[in-house]
């Protein structure tokens, strides 16, 4: 995927290499040339802006001719002055544009517009992880995305900032509760194991770990347990980079199966010191709410489905109706529950300068966010990220050294009031009595918030730091070695204290439990490298020949407690009568590498790129703790062939291809070996110890062959350029749990599987100039994915415990269904089809129907637009997708229901669209009523386009300091016809994303 825009005047190039240039460059005094150069004119000040044509540019080179040594570079308004003659000529010059020669003419004031050079851009150089490539010469599938793209987001999590942006990237947010963590998955699901098809991370060269820091069983509100990613400030990001094919990612060797994502943090430039601050505030609220019942509506369908059962009576338990609760009231519990405001703080500041040969970036951040929930709940995230880049003056030794820490501080009730909201009913009592207590109304109900006081509390420190030495031994030779460190402290808490329970049950203080967890992660790694250049002629020869060592060491603690002498000590895990160690892990992992590039490159036309890494892993036992992977891409700039030269349209062209292999052992530690866990029972006052594991010598990786062509054009001087791409990746020795027969006292044996697993699709990626003309500037870029996951090879799949789980030459990501086939007119109640035709409706030969819940495709449409001072910029993200409805399940009983479901049978002859109402009795109902749930009828389209996110600013015409006024959006609009709220999510019940909007100012001087 080629991510920068070549096109005319240059724009988003300016914006995506130097957002973070605005450096106030003082005009760099010329040399004397009164005293040295003795001029037949008299000498002047000239002075002026340098722009694009709608912007000015900072770090523009502003020269004489003939007299190098005389320049000065424009500050961050674009302005310059310099001493010249009448009769001399200006050199502007800067990176992305064509150079402009401007004669004096014994002017003063000399304004000067540089135009767009393509043949520049196509020179940038892309960051590919050990090694950087020139955009036009990658062989390989790479996407980016950078701080001109993040910052325009009111997010915290950096998976957040990638939604939309990249083909082949697919990034689903699974709730939208603070600290919440994101799904991702780069081409599809490679393995049969969910935990196993994270992509590696690397931030500035360090291995950062993805794996869940949190425990399930403390974590509740969340789908899954807490995340890492959290701790990545989005706010210090320069650049994101997204490695996809075998050619990009088979030098990561084993850890790169699912894809790499590169992360660059920002860096200073030399010039004069530049201070930055800006502060923003907003809201956020639920993007869409299920339509439910309102108390009528509720109320006719109680009545209707006692009715139905033959109870004219009503139960002593039906307080909705019997006449306990106020008929006549009616609460909208998803706005009461769900729909507060959510308030955003943001403030963010940052120095950074030096000289030619030393620089620095110092910046610190803090943000804060409440929840839609009831009550003062708060996630507050700090931190603060230091750079500094040194090199000689020969230029032969360069140091670069990065920190970066950041403190998140979370304090949300332990319990998502998503579902309770939805099922309430609609004439549910008060939440408080008039003296401000809970309403319990008599025990007739559950108050949902009684789970307020149940809080679950986590803090995280994450800290990482990375030092890289270079030294150029001989030209074109250069040794180097990257050192990086990781540290990451993380700790919840979940209380449930007695006060959750109805005071009718007088619980005290003995029924109040605490649960405490504790991760404590250290790595380091130390990467040796040896990078050899040379150019003879047209020929161009690479060689990088590296290695990797790294260590993780994790430690997990988790300890429960309940009975407690008072409330005021549940904190105090020794103030509890009954204590019990839940987990206690200790890991290490060790990993040792070494890689090698060979690239070789002739006139700039024709290019070969092989890769190799041979990786070692702990994981695995003795005789398969090795394994090799390699790759081999290649790319024909046609687009520079003689026989095109008169093509003048054609400004770009490049096919490009690669296969390789890639590996992973993200299987966890331990699992080949014989293991044994305490049983948690005394003997003799001992606890005792059982086995938990069965010794499996032949425990090996995973491997996944990789191939992709790919086709780069680019037209009119690349106002339009369009990528298209298609790959097909296979991933076998699935690892796995191989069912065991029960005898064994064993479910499963860790081992490998002759399961093959494919992922094919097309990416697409269209960028055009669609006006650049005087103040105006529009630009549009477009990403679009096709992808198909199979299922192609498993043995033995029908008699294996897998066998309701998958289908052959199905997708992994499927659900088995009854096949719905309507409401039986005559009994109202829903019919299924008998698959076997055995006259009844049984798990699992009818549940057989193959469900396909993957996108079809995705992808997203980003418009910016730009006007003098003003600039607009908005994505649209869609997504073509099937998802699960809301479960209705049999209606009539005691909780609210979707509005559209009032619509059900009431007689012979009517079809629905839903079956007879039930209040509980009619127990065929409830049957049909729990299958329905598990039918294709549960099934919907989830398809939907969401404003993703928008931004406009003005940037005031100050001079000597830069002010700009922002305004942000996210997901504040969504186009969809699902009928069962937000279509985002991965588990129903969660609360949905929010829709957030932020207004701010940003003083850069």
């Amino acid at each position: 995927m080629n991510n920068f825009s070549f096109y005319k005047d240059g724009k988003a190039f300016y914006c995506l290499l130097f957002l973070v240039f605005f450096l106030s460059f003082p005009p760099v005094s010329a040399s004397s040339i009164e005293r040295r150069s003795p001029s037949f004119f008299q000498q002047h000040q000239v002075q002026g802006t340098i722009t694009d044509g709608t912007s000015p540019l900072p770090g523009v080179t502003i020269a004489i001719k003939s007299k190098p040594q005389s320049s000065t570079i424009s500050d961050f308004t674009g302005q310059y002055s310099l001493l010249v003659s009448p009769a001399d000529t200006l050199v502007v010059s800067f990176m992305g544009f064509k150079t402009a020669l401007v004669p004096v003419n014994g002017r003063t004031t000399v304004n000067v517009k540089l135009g767009f050079d393509t043949t520049t851009l196509q020179e940038v150089r892309v960051n590919a992880g050990y090694y950087s490539t020139k955009q036009s010469e990658r062989t390989g599938s790479i996407s980016s995305i950078t701080s001109k793209d993040i910052e325009i987001q009111p997010v915290t999590n950096v998976l957040a900032a990638m939604q939309g942006r990249m083909a082949g990237v697919s990034i689903t947010q699974t709730t939208g509760i603070p600290g919440g963590n994101f799904e991702i998955k780069i081409r599809g699901q490679n393995s049969l194991r969910a935990e196993g098809n994270a992509p590696l991370y690397i931030i500035d060269g360090v291995p950062y770990a993805s794996d869940p820091i949190g425990s399930a069983q403390i974590s509740t509100l969340f789908p899954y347990a807490t995340g890492a990613l959290n701790g990545i400030n989005p706010d210090q990001i320069q650049s994101i980079e997204v490695l996809k094919d075998a050619d990009a990612t088979s030098i990561y060797g084993s850890r790169g199966a699912n894809g790499v994502v590169l992360i660059t943090t920002k860096k200073g430039k030399s010039g004069k010191t530049k201070f930055t601050m800006s502060a923003s505030s907003g809201a956020g609220k639920v993007t869409q709410f299920v339509k439910m019942m309102d108390t009528n509506q509720y109320l006719s369908m109680r009545r209707r489905a006692f009715a139905n059962d033959g109870i004219s009576d009503y139960p002593e338990s039906a307080y909705d109706i019997n006449g306990t609760w106020d008929q006549n009231r009616s609460t909208n519990w998803q706005k009461k529950l769900l729909g507060g405001t959510s308030l955003y703080t943001d403030m963010q500041a940052s120095v950074s300068g030096g000289s030619d040969n030393t620089n620095f970036y110092l910046s610190g951040n803090y943000h804060s966010e409440s929840t839609v929930f009831p009550g003062d709940f708060l996630y507050k995230k700090g931190g603060g990220q230091f750079n500094m880049n040194h090199q000689s003056e020969d230029q032969k030794f360069k140091i670069q050294f990065s920190a970066g820490y950041t403190l998140q501080d979370n304090d949300q009730p332990s319990f998502d009031l998503t579902t309770e909201a939805r099922t309430i009913a609609p004439n549910a009592p008060e939440l408080y009595n008039p003296d401000g207590t809970l309403n319990w109304a008599n025990s007739t109900w559950q108050n949902p918030l009684r789970n307020l006081p149940a809080k679950f509390e986590s803090k995280t420190h994450d800290f990482l730091a990375n030092t890289v030495l270079s030294y150029e031994v001989l030209p074109g030779l250069l040794l180097k070695s990257s050192m990086g460190y990781t540290n990451l402290r993380h700790s919840e808490t979940r209380l449930n204290p007695s006060t959750i329970y109805d005071p009718a049950f007088h619980l005290g203080s003995s029924s109040s439990s605490l649960i405490l967890g504790s991760t404590n992660r250290n790595s380091w790694i130390i990467e040796p490298q040896l990078n050899w250049e040379r150019a003879i002629g047209n020929h161009k020869l690479g060689l990088l020949l590296g290695g990797t060592f790294q260590q993780q060491s994790t430690a997990q603690l988790v300890e429960s407690g309940t009975g407690f002498s008072s409330n005021s000590l549940i904190y105090n895990l020794a103030a509890a009568s009954r204590i019990k160690i839940l987990t206690d892990n200790a890991i290490l992992y060790k990993y040792q590498a070494f890689f090698g590039r060979l690239n070789y490159n002739w006139k700039e036309r024709y290019i070969v790129n092989l890769t190799a890494r041979r990786d070692g892993s702990s994981r695995f036992g003795p005789g398969n703790q090795f394994a090799t992977f390699g790759a081999i891409g290649a790319g024909w700039l046609f687009s520079k062939e003689s026989f095109l030269n008169e093509f003048s349209w054609l400004s770009f062209g490049k096919l490009r291809g690669s296969y390789g292999t890639t590996g992973s052992d993200q299987i966890g530690d331990y699992q080949f070996l014989d293991t044994y866990a305490t049983s948690g029972v005394l003997y003799g006052g001992k606890s005792g110890l059982v086995p938990s594991r069965l010794y499996n010598p032949n425990f090996a990786w995973e491997t996944n062959r990789k191939l992709e062509l790919a086709l780069e054009t680019g037209f009119l001087q690349d106002r339009i350029f369009f990528t298209a791409a298609w790959y097909r990746n296979r991933s076998s020795n699935q690892l796995v749990g191989i069912p065991m027969p029960g005898t064994t006292g064993f479910s499963s044996l860790q081992s490998n599987l002759e399961a093959t697993v494919q992922n094919a699709g097309w990416e697409f990626t269209l960028r055009t100039v669609n006006l650049s003309k005087g103040p105006f500037e529009w630009t549009s870029s477009l990403n679009l994915s096709f992808s198909r996951n199979k299922l192609l090879r498993f043995p033995g799949l029908e008699g294996s415990t897998y066998s309701e789980k998958y289908r052959l030459n199905a997708p992994l990501n499927i659900t088995l269904l009854y096949e719905y086939t309507g409401i039986d007119p005559t009994t109202g109640l829903y019919q299924f089809r008998d698959i076997n035709n055995d006259g009844k409706i049984s798990f699992p030969d009818d549940k057989q129907i193959v469900a396909d819940l993957n996108p079809q495709y995705y992808g997203g449409l980003q418009n910016q637009l730009s006007y003098k001072g003003w600039s607009l910029d908005f994505l649209f993200q869609f997504v073509k997708q099937k998802n699960v409805n809301y479960p209705v399940g049999a209606t009539g009983e005691m909780y609210n229901q979707p509005e559209v479901t009032q619509h059900a049978w009431q007689q012979p002859g009517d079809l629905g669209p839903y079956q007879i109402q039930t209040a509980g009795y009619n127990f065929d109902a409830l049957t049909a009523g729990s299958l329905y749930s598990e039918s294709t009828a549960s099934i919907s389209d989830a398809s939907f386009i969401r404003l993703k996110n928008i931004s406009l600013w003005y940037d005031l015409p100050l001079k000597q300091t830069k002010c700009r006024l922002m305004i942000q959006g996210q997901n504040l609009l969504t186009f969809t016809g699902y009928k069962n709220g937000d279509p985002e999510f991965t588990s129903f019940g969660s609360l949905p994303p929010l829709r957030v909007i932020t207004a701010g100012v940003q003083f850069t001087f």
